[in-house]
């Protein structure tokens, strides 16, 4: 299980990130994180792996406070947890098996991954996960040859080859297109439940938040303003979330989308007939 209590950031500048977050994430619960930009999502998933430093509060992951710990310890926790970014960070000259393995940086020693020599126990676990997110036959492309899609399933399978307790997800499908983006949520829910995985995930899509999310946590201003399931994720509540103005922005910007996809479909299928 993953606890935040009172986790709070604040930049030299005086500017608040965060401020007296407190949540419960329970094993096997994919928590999705929505708000507007600035409102804090980025900045709580990256205190939460200490790539950001909290100001205050505690991150607990099965008990153990990753905010008090030293630099040492920090790697030794970090292993525990998979993250997956919105641009992928892959190490685009390297083959798909090679920046799946880089997963399993935290557990060999500096000479195994200076000169990529991994266990063989690695290695199956490797394809095993590439089988997996449905890559097998891409695992000796390089990285810079696969598309957006296929490039997001790499970094999820690197996530997973950490054999990780908690996922956290930056924006998985920002870079997608819609049929993609539905694809990569579906696998990341799916390998979060074969797994007990709990997982955060960061995105800035509401509708697909709400198909996909067990539980819709809304940030406004470093603050929770929503938290529960899909299915009370209201007008009034989106609202709370975004603020009028910007929702009605935001619900408009959505229809001219659909529409155009729509638009899209005619001319094709008028160019098939």
């Amino acid at each position: 299980m993953l606890i935040l209590d009172a986790l709070s950031k604040t930049y030299k500048s005086g500017d608040t990130a965060l401020s007296d977050v407190s949540l419960n994430v329970p094993k096997g619960q994919i928590m999705g994180l929505i708000g507007p930009s600035g409102a804090g999502k980025s900045t709580l998933i990256r205190c939460i792996n200490r790539l950001v430093e909290p100001t205050g509060g505690k991150v607990l992951l099965n008990d153990v406070d990753l905010v008090g710990l030293g630099k040492r310890d920090l790697r030794q926790q970090r292993r525990r947890i998979g993250m997956i970014f919105q641009e992928y960070a892959l190490v685009e000259r390297l083959t798909v098996m090679e920046n799946v393995l880089s997963g399993r940086l935290g557990y060999v020693p500096f000479w195994r991954s200076y000169l990529r020599r991994f266990p063989a126990d690695d290695i199956a676990r490797a394809y095993a996960l590439l089988d997996r997110v449905g890559l097998m036959e891409h695992a000796d492309k390089r990285a810079d040859a696969l598309s957006g899609g296929q490039r997001q399933r790499v970094g999820i399978a690197r996530a997973l080859a950490q054999d990780p307790e908690l996922l956290l997800v930056d924006e998985p499908t920002a870079s997608l297109d819609p049929k993609t983006s539905r694809q990569i949520m579906r696998l990341l829910i799916e390998i979060c439940a074969e797994r007990g995985l709990p997982a955060i995930v960061n995105i800035h899509d509401v509708p697909l938040a709400q198909q996909f999310m067990q539980r819709i946590v809304g940030l406004r201003a470093g603050r929770v303003v929503f938290d529960g399931p899909p299915d009370e994720l209201t007008q009034d509540a989106l609202t709370t979330i975004y603020g009028e103005e910007d929702w009605n922005a935001m619900r408009k910007g959505d229809e001219e989308q659909t529409a155009a996809e729509a638009d899209a479909r005619d001319r094709l299928a008028a160019l098939v007939v």
